[in-house]
């Protein structure tokens, strides 16, 4: 074919516009990703909080459920607690392939600490609540030693309890160095990520109810500013249930409501350039954990999962196919290393690898 000279500059101008048109134009490449691995437990408890070290994953839950895997989720053994109170383990700190402490929630003595330092074959009770109106929420730790314990208001605040030798005594933050308590203001136990601690002393909380709100504390939890976010929050079970960081320390807040879980709205924001600001990771629901590896993050709640491979920047759906619909998601998610450990309702558990 014989192409005059008029003809071949018109195709180098096009070719041009079209490079430059592809490289300015925002654009999002959804990765090809491989499905999430089921692994259930025998047991169908709702299991809400999760935690890995290595390749030691744990999941608690319901009926003082715990089951523990020593080799990357291929096999679970139940190290559920045996007492007298019968809780919902809704929260783990997990410090090595062998130390743990779970935490149960429940009005009053029903909110326990429990710990063990043999991988769950026994359990030493560290602290049970005293007040008939108290509620434990969450549970974050430093290091080995120092950590935080979230609880409902009792009296206008937050109870916030300190330990600073492993769990064997607790003391509660002044209520002078806590703002008091929105009107309808709630937090929510979903999934053991209501309160995060980072370095630096940095700790985080996040609550709801008619509010979207952030607790923020900079010394080690000894005192706490509030900060509005900019979640759902236009009902008394909306506003904030979790919080993550990625690898940058970058902090994630997320969110919705429980009574309108697959509903559309505001479920996630990050704090950037000195203020909080709204993610649209799809808004595909309630939203109660999160959890990041490297540059991968995912975000799950019950309905679905999301996920991101830029950190945390934009995201694409990422739900467990599996499952019927409004179940493709999970209520906790942690990480370690490249291994994403999730879990459910009905003994539901699932692994993603970044590196299968």
């Amino acid at each position: 074919m014989i192409v005059n000279t008029s003809s071949r500059k018109l195709f180098q101008m096009c070719f041009v516009f079209l490079l430059f048109i592809a490289v300015n134009m925002p654009t999002i490449v959804h990765a090809q990703l491989t499905p999430w691995q089921r692994g259930d437990i025998a047991k169908k408890v709702s299991l809400r909080g999760s935690a890995v070290y290595q390749d030691s994953l744990w999941i608690t839950g319901s009926e003082n459920a715990v089951y523990v895997s020593q080799d990357a989720g291929k096999t679970w053994l139940d190290r559920s607690v045996i007492a007298k109170v019968n809780t919902d383990f809704r929260d783990i700190a997990l410090f090595d392939h062998n130390t743990a402490i779970v935490m149960g929630v429940g009005e009053g003595a029903q909110s326990v600490l429990y710990k063990t330092i043999d991988a769950g074959i026994t359990w030493q009770l560290l602290l049970q609540n005293e007040d008939a109106k108290g509620f434990y929420d969450s549970i974050a730790f430093w290091n080995n030693t120092t950590g935080l314990l979230l609880g409902d208001p009792v009296d206008g605040f937050y109870v916030i309890k300190k330990t600073e030798d492993a769990g064997r005594t607790w003391r509660r933050i002044a209520r002078l160095k806590l703002p008091k308590i929105l009107p309808k203001e709630a937090a929510f136990a979903a999934s053991g990520n209501t309160l995060i601690t980072d370095e630096n002393g940095q700790a985080w909380l996040t609550t709801g109810g008619f509010t979207a709100s952030v607790y923020y504390s900079s010394d080690w939890g000894e005192s706490w500013l509030r900060q509005s976010v900019p979640l759902f929050q236009q009902t008394q079970t909306a506003g904030g249930y979790a919080l993550a960081l990625n690898s940058q320390q970058q902090v994630f807040v997320l969110g919705g409501d429980y009574l309108q879980r697959p509903a559309s709205y505001a479920n996630i924001a990050t704090f950037l350039d000195k203020q909080w600001q709204p993610i649209d990771a799809g808004q595909r629901g309630l939203r109660t954990a999160m959890s990041c590896s490297e540059n991968i993050c995912i975000a799950s709640g019950k309905t679905g999962s999301d996920i991101s491979t830029d950190s945390g920047q934009h995201w694409q759906a990422f739900d467990d196919t599996s499952s019927e619909i409004n179940d493709q998601g999970f209520y906790t998610i942690a990480s370690d290393n490249g291994l994403f450990l999730a879990a459910g309702a009905q003994g539901k558990v699932a692994i993603y690898r970044t590196n299968p």
